[in-house]
């Protein structure tokens, strides 16, 4: 429940990247082969972990208002529930800056500054009837866009509230590594800005790969 590479585009907010198995193998205490159809988050895996070998939270020796944001995915294994959270906030900082609320039926996602994609800054989708996420409806449901952006900006606001702490989606500065640049004006400069990596490797790998492609038809044409 991380990662899977880089493979059929790894940032943003769709379910391709968002979606990741949490594979969980212990003989003995998780029945084999069995599958679970619940959500589940990276704050439910230490919950997990404990309730498995037999422990809580009251066992842990930290401040009393320390708690845990997650809660064991056990009751979810045994059928005592079908999932612990039916909608959630998402979010995306990597190679764009956007959040959103995603329920078991609809996605909203929120553009904080134009990414290089060249997406619309509002997104909605029906993930039932398009669960591939090929067809943005936010301009034909306002009213549903407005609703959803109402819970997740309430979600943010509670978080806030219990935390004492902003929201980092709205305060991650030169979060691109490009100093002095700040928020993205445009899509395109997000395009011209961003790279992977070692921007003289990739002039490298790109020239390279140009070489390789003029000749492929002057090897054709050899062995003709």
């Amino acid at each position: 429940l991380y990662d899977h590479d880089c493979f059929f585009d790894h940032h943003g907010m769709y379910d391709n990247v968002l979606y990741v198995p949490l594979i969980i193998r212990y003989p003995g205490k998780i029945p084999a082969g069995q599958r679970v159809s619940g959500f589940n988050q990276h704050k439910d895996l230490v919950p997990t972990l404990m309730d498995l070998i037999g422990k809580s939270e009251a066992d842990i020796q930290w401040p009393s208002d320390k708690r845990f944001d997650g809660r064991s995915l056990l009751p979810l294994i045994s059928g005592e529930e079908a999932s612990h959270e039916s909608e959630f906030y998402i979010t995306e900082c990597t190679w764009m800056r956007k959040h959103g609320w995603r329920t078991p039926q609809w996605k909203l996602m929120i553009a904080l500054e134009p990414d290089f994609h060249f997406k619309p800054e509002i997104e909605l989708y029906n993930l039932i009837e398009d669960p591939e996420e090929n067809h943005n409806v936010a301009e034909q449901e306002p009213e549903l866009v407005a609703e959803l952006r109402r819970r997740m900006d309430a979600w943010i606001a509670k978080r806030e509230a219990e935390t004492g702490l902003p929201n980092p989606m709205h305060h991650q500065g030169d979060w691109h590594g490009k100093e002095g640049v700040g928020a993205f004006k445009t899509s395109q400069q997000a395009y011209d800005t961003l790279y992977i990596g070692s921007a003289s490797m990739a002039r490298r790998l790109q020239a390279q790969s140009r070489q390789e492609e003029k000749a492929e038809p002057e090897a054709e044409s050899d062995s003709q």
